[in-house]
């Protein structure tokens, strides 16, 4: 599944060029103009990263990294600021707001992929290979493979996503409705049920490997994926 990368900023030229950007880097982008157009994007789907310009119409960049930093399910969104304002004072303003990276414009569509691809590695527990482990699990998230020890697990494409989100996210817990925005996107209509179909499916994917029990289920709060069992 393609990583999708919301990019909020109000000159359509930069805009576009940075979308045929991502497009060519096989990352889905998700054009915005203002606040509005985004806060509509994210009630569709949450995104796998933000590019946030800081002088937009209505609500600054600033403002509003700070509004998705105090609310779910934007509080854990890794966010990339894309501006002109290069002064070092800037830079601290932004960094306290919850902004990941700080990009100065004019800036190379290369750099900007290198920057947004380092990020999302960072921000999903992956390494330079694109590779998560969480104890004997092994998520390859650029072959789209999940290891246990040397055995591969069969798994299916849901579950997969379910899993990568997870192992990502280890140790916290999700409610079901949290789980929804995240794996299957505001925009589709699914029942808080069909999360815990998909939870089981991919304990039976776990299970001949003895690693069922590393997604754990919270009473009344949801789920958690812990290597401590």
């Amino acid at each position: 599944m393609h990583k999708r990368i919301l990019i909020v900023e109000d000159e359509a030229s930069i805009r576009d060029m940075v979308a045929f950007a991502l497009r060519k880097a096989e990352l889905h982008a998700i054009p915005a103009a203002d606040v509005v157009e985004a806060q509509a994007a994210i009630a569709q789907a949450v995104p796998s990263l933000i590019l946030l310009d800081w002088m937009l119409p209505g609500m600054s960049g600033l403002e509003f990294a700070r509004r998705l930093r105090k609310q779910e399910p934007t509080a854990q969104v890794p966010i990339i600021m894309l501006t002109a304002r290069g002064d070092e004072k800037d830079r601290v303003s932004g960094l306290e707001a919850g902004v990941d990276d700080y990009v100065v414009k004019p800036f190379s569509t290369r750099e900007l992929i290198a920057r947004v691809k380092a990020v999302l590695r960072r921000s999903h527990g992956e390494d330079e290979a694109g590779v998560i482990t969480v104890g004997k699990l092994k998520l390859d998230s650029l072959a789209h493979r999940v290891h246990a020890g040397e055995n591969e697990v069969a798994i299916g494409p849901t579950e997969y996503r379910l899993l990568h989100f997870f192992m990502a996210h280890a140790e916290r817990v999700y409610s079901r409705p949290q789980l929804l925005d995240h794996i299957w996107g505001g925009s589709v209509y699914v029942e808080e049920r069909t999360v815990d179909v998909h939870i089981r499916r991919l304990r039976q994917a776990l299970e001949p490997h003895g690693l069922a029990d590393m997604v754990q289920t919270v009473r009344s709060a949801g789920y958690r994926f812990s290597a401590s069992t």
